[in-house]
């Protein structure tokens, strides 16, 4: 899929506007408002919601004005490309619209759902805990969310298809023609480090209070929250597992078996890896813990106690975790791409010569 073969615009306008109506709904005092007094989550954690703390009576009116802005905003980018100032205006204000919905609003429960669920989906031949389900991972505020996180991603597509009309650039590879001289390959990689190496922060306290190391605690605070919540430490280790193994696929965005899978791999072995398998998982993993650090700053600048401080220090590195790994995956995609069937562009040549890394074909 290319940004040229779907109007994003025009998709960011209607998501917008469909929220905008489900919200004059809540205006009305209709039922499901996902916030506040309708999401009784936020209970638990001071801060782990932005919007915990608001009254359906008066978000509601605000979300439906501000979907419905937004909805024009968008209907404006799917038009002609504005130039100058008001085509960075309008670019500018989808980009705070998209990350509003992608990282601001959320918090850290898309995260866990996306850990929770695939787990339950394996066990579930093996059965589940009483009053464990998928249901019970996704209430509808979590879902909600997912919601606002896919209208965020959609504003950040409307802004860079806008952004490429707006400069001439070929609306399906965004190419100009012109290099400017940054080969993706060498920032990509760097970018690619960084989130490889954040999840393996996280994972070492995991393991280490696991293995009974007081990192942040003392001892006898270890043992004391193992008898109160017994499996907690090696619950974390689990967690801290799935880190390390999302640092390791981080590095298939750099590795020759990120581009055609392993031998190992039965009846997919030496095919190419197509690039929307490795992109899609990374932006999406890279919003949820982006969102998830964020709600960690959140309770940390609140009630900054040692304990939690302990707890959820190593996440307020996230996201400068989701930051590196929208930019890995980023670079992947332009390096990827191969000759465009829809502009003239392809490949460019750097001011050296040589075919620019971000036109090379793989």
């Amino acid at each position: 899929m290319t940004l040229k073969r779907v109007n994003w615009p025009a998709l960011a306008a209607g998501w917008a506007l469909a929220y905008g109506l489900l919200a004059l709904y809540w205006t009305t005092g209709g039922g499901g408002f996902p916030f506040g007094p309708g999401d009784p989550d936020p209970g638990i954690e001071k801060g782990l919601s932005i919007l915990g703390g608001v009254r359906q009576s008066v978000a509601a009116p605000v979300i439906a004005a501000v979907a419905l802005g937004a909805a024009v905003i968008a209907a404006l980018l799917a038009g002609r490309a504005s130039r100058g100032r008001a085509g960075i205006a309008l670019e500018t204000v989808a980009w705070t619209v998209a990350l509003t919905l992608g990282v601001v609003v959320p918090d850290y429960r898309p995260l866990v759902a996306m850990g929770h669920v695939p787990v339950l989906l394996a066990g579930k031949p093996f059965g589940w805990p009483d009053g464990v389900s998928i249901g019970s991972q996704l209430p509808w505020p979590v879902l909600n969310q997912g919601i606002l996180m896919a209208g965020g991603a959609l504003f950040a597509l409307a802004a860079l298809t806008h952004r490429r009309a707006r400069r001439d650039a070929c609306g399906s590879c965004g190419r100009t023609g012109v290099s400017d001289g940054r080969d993706p390959a060498r920032w990509g990689r760097i970018a690619v480090w960084v989130a490889a190496g954040v999840p393996v922060v996280y994972a070492a306290t995991r393991f280490a209070w696991a293995l009974g190391i007081p990192l942040g605690f003392s001892s006898a605070q270890l043992r004391d929250m193992a008898a109160e919540m017994p499996g907690i430490w090696w619950g974390g280790a689990a967690l801290g597992a799935m880190g390390l193994g999302g640092s390791v696929l981080t590095l298939g965005l750099i590795r020759p078996w990120g581009e055609r899978f392993p031998r190992w791999i039965p009846v997919l072995r030496g095919r190419r890896v197509p690039v929307a398998l490795a992109v899609v998982p990374a932006v999406v993993v890279a919003m949820a813990v982006t969102s998830a650090g964020l709600m960690f700053g959140r309770v940390l600048y609140l009630d900054p106690d040692p304990g939690k401080l302990a707890m959820m220090g190593p996440g307020l590195l996230w996201p400068l975790w989701g930051a590196a790994l929208a930019v890995a995956a980023a670079a992947y995609r332009i390096r990827r791409r191969g000759d465009c069937a829809h502009c003239v562009n392809a490949p460019v040549k750097t001011p050296s010569g040589q075919p620019s890394a971000a036109c090379r074909t793989h």
